[in-house]
């Protein structure tokens, strides 16, 4: 009797540990944390952050919820690695019972990864479909225009290469291109180089997209609901100047942004358009590097700002 007391013993404590452990993972599930709340308790896991669009938000809960899932089969698997190294040490010099193969086992350790493989590809093609998702009518069309080394951004009226241009911004080495576009409005991106590739990126969208010469126009629509001031970049190699390639995209309220482009349609500069609806009329998060070079000195004073 003593003796089947102590080797039922283990079992039981495996036992009460796996009840313990789905006690506490449940507990936790039902206590109401977000995807939010998680990623922002541990530093988004490595991810920038929430994002500025609707398409960033659904990019940033997968990357969550599949950290999270990850951490869940890794502990598991770290459980059970422990528990069989206590329960199972040697003990003495009899030799335990050998088990050819366990059927039931052997089925779970082989349909369990099968099922999340499947889980998580599911979840991964709808969010990469709605992010890739073009709708018939877009509230707004700006045409992307790349080329050495910085960005024209076109109003359009319209969708395609055949659309017409209602107003627009050119960078140049002393001034940052600004991208003005409202939030809670779906904006379409048309890409075009007029040299070499290119790559349209704003950190904060959690996406970019190459920008091609020819006839390649990549497109692509995003929904912005934060309101700010964000950097972009190029994210493409281009060539000597390709880190100066900055532009600063301000997302305004839908009333502020139909003033600008109001202003703007009127004839109005950017920086004047962007006074009128009180923003500041030049980028404040990125400024112009210094160009100036002389044959073999770089960023040398008193001389003409390379390209003039």
């Amino acid at each position: 009797m003593g003796a089947r007391s102590s080797a039922t013993r283990p079992r039981a404590v495996g036992r009460a540990a796996g009840l313990g452990l789905g006690g506490a993972t449940l507990l936790t599930v039902l206590s109401g944390c977000s995807i939010e709340d998680w990623g922002s308790a541990f530093g988004h896991f490595g991810w920038p952050g929430r994002g500025i669009s609707l398409q960033a938000h659904e990019m940033y809960d997968l990357w969550i919820a599949s950290t999270i899932a990850a951490l869940t089969v890794g502990i598991g698997v770290w459980g059970l690695i422990f528990w069989c190294v206590i329960r199972y040490r040697k003990r003495g010099e009899e030799l335990p019972v050998q088990t050819r193969f366990n059927m039931p086992m052997e089925i779970l350790y082989t349909v369990t990864p099968i099922l999340i493989v499947a889980v998580l590809f599911f979840y991964t093609a709808v969010v990469q479909t709605n992010v890739d998702k073009l709708s018939k009518n877009p509230d707004q069309v700006v045409e992307v225009v790349a080329f050495k080394w910085n960005w024209q951004f076109n109003y359009r009226d319209g969708m395609g290469k055949d659309a017409n241009t209602v107003a627009s911004t050119v960078g140049s080495s002393d001034v940052i291109p600004i991208l003005v576009l409202p939030v809670g409005q779906t904006i379409r991106f048309e890409e075009t180089s007029k040299d070499v590739i290119h790559s349209f990126w704003v950190p904060e969208m959690l996406f970019k997209r190459d920008v091609f010469p020819g006839n390649v126009r990549n497109v692509f629509e995003v929904t912005l609901d934060k309101t700010g001031r964000y950097v972009g970049r190029c994210a493409e190699l281009c060539g000597t100047y390709h880190a100066f390639m900055n532009f600063e995209l301000v997302t305004v309220t839908p009333d502020k942004f139909d003033q600008y482009l109001a202003a703007r349609k009127a004839g109005k500069s950017t920086q004047d358009a962007l006074s009128a609806i009180g923003e500041n009329p030049y980028a404040t998060r990125t400024s112009p590097f210094n160009t100036r070079r002389q044959s073999h000195t770089w960023n040398a004073p008193e001389t003409v700002a390379a390209g003039k």
